[in-house]
């Protein structure tokens, strides 16, 4: 099947997909990325309006991904178009300077005027046909992170003045994101909201201020856990409910001494193991902490 008849069939059952509900689309994204991959000239999109279909799609669909992909391949197809357009103009400059040059031999000035004029054009020409690579990206889902991920460092407003584009780093952070997973899972969608809410998070400014100003670089960032993006004030309370933790746990697996002259104050049975630990200066007596080997009530005194 040529590209041609290819694109002909995916436009058919696009336009039964352009109803103003946006229902029956399921399959749209799936027919607007075989799109993409197809190798589609000014000949099939003049031949098809195969544009005209998309955007139509565009305007009834109700799916981000579905719309973001659809204005990429609409937005390509215009620069193509665009650069289709220049190359006549530029092929019917040169002849034009061609015949003017054969009708005036006897003018070695004007030549040379005339050769000079399109060694200027060149660059201009090959510029205008090899768009910068990041404006290449055309999937989707990494489109709508790197907005989000956007978003995200413009929370307080634009960078401060010195530090990168947001757009930028964000774009960095996105591919050091993308070249861990390989693809654009679950894994990788979760991976990219861990960062998000941090860098959003309006009680930890640091984390958004350091990866602005490059203290903290995009490969970094990328793997960094919750516990090592969470603020200071964060950190202290997680601190301080280990040290809880591990006191209780400490507490609780020390062997200590049986006795039976204290006597529980819930079952009222002397069957009770007492620890004494120096929990105060070291002038002070020492506390008492009993367990209840019958019913496991704790109490302590001095």
């Amino acid at each position: 099947m040529s590209v041609e008849e290819e694109v002909f069939k995916i436009q058919k059952k696009l336009n039964k997909m352009t109803s103003p509900d946006g229902t029956g689309q399921e399959q749209a994204l799936d027919l607007l990325k075989t799109l993409q991959t197809l190798d589609i000239n000014l000949d099939i999109l003049t031949k098809t309006r195969i544009g005209m279909t998309v955007n139509e799609l565009r305007k009834s669909s109700k799916d981000e991904e579905v719309i973001s992909l659809a204005k990429t391949l609409i937005k390509n197809w215009k620069r193509f178009l665009a650069n289709t357009q220049q190359a006549p103009n530029n092929t019917g400059k040169e002849s034009s300077s061609n015949s003017s040059k054969s009708s005036s031999k006897s003018s070695k000035k004007e030549d040379k005027k005339r050769d000079e004029k399109k060694q200027e054009e060149r660059p201009k020409i090959t510029q205008s046909q090899f768009p910068a690579s990041s404006n290449s990206m055309t999937d989707a889902v990494r489109l709508k992170c790197r907005e989000m991920l956007t978003n995200a460092l413009k929370t307080d407003g634009e960078p401060p003045e010195g530090c990168p584009p947001a757009e930028e780093l964000a774009e960095e952070l996105e591919e050091a994101i993308y070249v861990e997973f390989k693809n654009t899972d679950m894994k990788y969608k979760n991976r990219v909201r861990s960062r998000v809410a941090n860098l959003k998070d309006p009680k930890n400014p640091t984390l958004r201020s350091n990866f602005l100003c490059g203290a903290i670089a995009a490969q970094k960032l990328a793997k960094m856990t919750p516990e090592e993006m969470a603020s200071d004030e964060m950190k202290k309370l997680r601190e301080k409910f280990v040290k809880e933790a591990i006191n209780d746990a400490q507490l609780a697996t020390v062997q200590g001494t049986k006795t039976d002259l204290l006597k529980c104050g819930k079952c009222k049975k002397r069957n009770c193991t007492y620890n004494q630990i120096q929990t105060r200066s070291a002038d002070e007596p020492m506390t008492t902490f009993v367990l209840c080997n019958e019913c496991g009530h704790r109490w302590k005194f001095c």
